[in-house]
């Protein structure tokens, strides 16, 4: 099932719960908010599986306005980095300092919540903030169930669904703040996501999923979910220990290479730009920059 949170293009309307029903229509659903579908688990499925097989009637896609899936998160998303080889090894020729070694722990990091974005909404470069503003794409988690100390064999038992997530980072931000990746990561609508949640029942084959970044219709990075150095099961259960994960909580898996300021000569998102974040099988980002 696609799970959506979306608005009447209506001024004032207020957001609204969705599944998608074909892939021009949906149907509403009855929830206040996407985390309360979540944490009802197996309930709330078994009332989204009712609604898009009855009579309920059928929303046009292109109606509406589709907004990031858990528009607001309760916390900051969870990231991981240096979660593919290749992207590692393409980072470690850009910093300064002794060679380091590939991590024996995930590396975790976070974004803010007023960073989340809609799937199609304007990424803003936040100009006289940064001039560097760079595209990973990523594979986003959505956590189903409370866990803490999350066993690595049950640690799939947690996950509710996947979304697309762009992990939109101010490279120059970065740097100038001790090399730390909380402050880059964070600025606000930097970090787009959607347009969806697809159910876990419905992505039998997370560990491989082919993943794709494009700026202006050009292929910038291109990898698949196989190259993840630490794969979602161990992510969980380190995340996890001593933190308590809830229904809601995102975790972003870390991003192939081909990023724009690993590349010769650099390369940023511009005005006028329009950054396409893709994961087959999951869906589409589609947002224009300036």
């Amino acid at each position: 099932m696609r799970l959506l949170t979306y608005v009447a293009k209506k001024k004032g309307s207020a957001p609204r719960v969705g599944a998608m029903k074909d892939a021009e229509h949906l149907v509403d659903l009855k929830f206040d908010d996407m985390i309360s579908l979540i944490e009802g688990g197996s309930k709330s499925l078994a009332l989204v599986k009712k609604a898009l097989s009855g009579k309920s009637k059928a929303i046009p896609l292109k109606s509406v306005r589709v907004l990031a899936p858990i528009p607001r998160p309760r916390k900051n998303v969870f990231c991981v980095g240096w979660n593919y080889v290749e992207h590692f090894e393409e980072g470690a020729k850009m910093r300064v300092g002794p060679v380091q070694e590939l991590p024996a722990h995930p590396t975790f990091f976070s974004k803010q919540p007023l960073a989340v974005t809609g799937p199609y909404e304007r990424i803003p470069l936040h100009a006289g903030v940064t001039e560097k503003v760079d595209w990973e794409v990523e594979l986003g988690v959505i956590i189903g169930r409370a866990g803490t100390n999350i066993k690595e064999a049950d640690a799939m038992k947690h996950v509710f669904g996947y979304t697309v997530i762009n992990d939109v980072s101010a490279r120059d931000a970065q740097r100038r703040h001790g090399q730390q990746w909380f402050k880059g990561k964070s600025l606000d609508g930097h970090c787009p996501m959607g347009p969806w949640i697809v159910t876990a029942d419905k992505v039998p084959s997370w560990w491989d999923l082919h993943v794709v970044t494009r700026v202006n219709g050009v292929v910038k990075q291109d990898s698949n979910t196989r190259h993840m150095y630490f794969k979602i099961p161990r992510i969980i259960a380190e995340l996890s220990a001593g933190l308590t994960l809830e229904p809601g909580d995102i975790i972003s898996t870390g991003t192939p290479a081909g990023v724009g300021h690993a590349r010769t000569p650099p390369e940023f998102l511009k005005k006028g730009d329009v950054l396409e974040t893709e994961i087959a099988g999951i869906g589409l980002l589609k947002n224009p920059v300036g």
